[in-house]
């Protein structure tokens, strides 16, 4: 009885991906892929989603090794630390947006004395697409790698430990090396999810064609006026998507849900 419901789900799922491919203009889609803009907008989405991973990794790995390490920390205080990295997963991303620009506008909490000391403005920058999609993408590399640490044998650690290793040689030669399949699969996740963000990007960074425009704000521009463009940007992200979810190996999934 359980392949019913599964087979429901399962169409659910695959159906809508199913009608995209089916509207899409082959006949039309170099012509419509060929345009300038479409050149720009997936060039910005790329570059941004690299940055947004690379910001991830700097500072999301540190931070899930001390989630992993606080085992002598109070309950509550581990809940809330872990309730906040895990916030952006489920906080609606145009409320993540405004988050963002509350912190960082020209008038917001810190971004006032970016503007007055440093004339330094962040909004509708590509320096904001960058900062916005770190922003909801980072808890999927922190629990991925948390998982990690907390599945890999730290009896490691302490032989190294013990035979006069360093804090950080351990980590770097021990620690690091043990979950790097974790990060790997975090890694993945985060570009994905960065490459896909819109909400926050909209609000944050706004919507400028070769400054902030990325490939789902093109492709929602281009619903509006030109459909057939928009199926065939759609296809493109739904293309380099399942590419990056598909170099998730299986020894790197394992990374992810132990």
């Amino acid at each position: 009885m359980l392949w019913i419901p599964a087979g429901l789900a399962l169409a659910f799922l695959v159906l809508p991906i199913v009608a995209l491919v089916l509207e899409v203009p082959w006949e039309r889609l170099l012509e419509l892929l060929s345009a300038p803009e479409v050149g720009t907008s997936l060039a910005l989405s790329l570059v941004s989603a690299v940055l947004a991973t690379a910001l991830s990794l700097l500072f999301g790995v540190p931070l899930a090794w001390v989630l992993a390490r606080s085992g002598a920390w109070p309950v509550i205080v581990r809940r809330l630390l872990r309730a906040l990295v895990t916030v952006p997963l489920v906080l609606p991303p145009v409320v993540g947006g405004i988050a963002l620009l509350l912190l960082l506008g020209r008038r917001g909490l810190l971004g006032q004395y970016l503007d007055a000391w440093f004339d330094v403005q962040i909004p509708f920058t590509m320096a904001a697409v960058v900062i916005a999609e770190t922003f909801v993408a980072m808890p999927f590399l922190v629990l991925a790698v948390e998982g990690a640490l907390r599945a890999a044998d730290r009896r490691y650690e302490d032989v190294a430990a013990l035979l006069g290793a360093s804090r950080w040689v351990v980590f770097w030669r021990i620690t690091l090396p043990l979950i790097a399949p974790g990060v790997a699969a975090g890694a993945v996740l985060c570009f994905a999810r960065a490459l896909g963000e819109f909400g926050a990007t909209i609000t944050f960074a706004g919507n400028f064609p070769g400054v902030t425009q990325t490939m789902p704000l093109s492709a929602y521009l281009a619903l509006q006026t030109n459909p057939d463009a928009a199926y065939a940007l759609s296809l493109v992200l739904l293309t380099v998507s399942i590419a990056v979810l598909v170099s998730l190996r299986d020894r790197w999934v394992a990374g992810v849900t132990t």
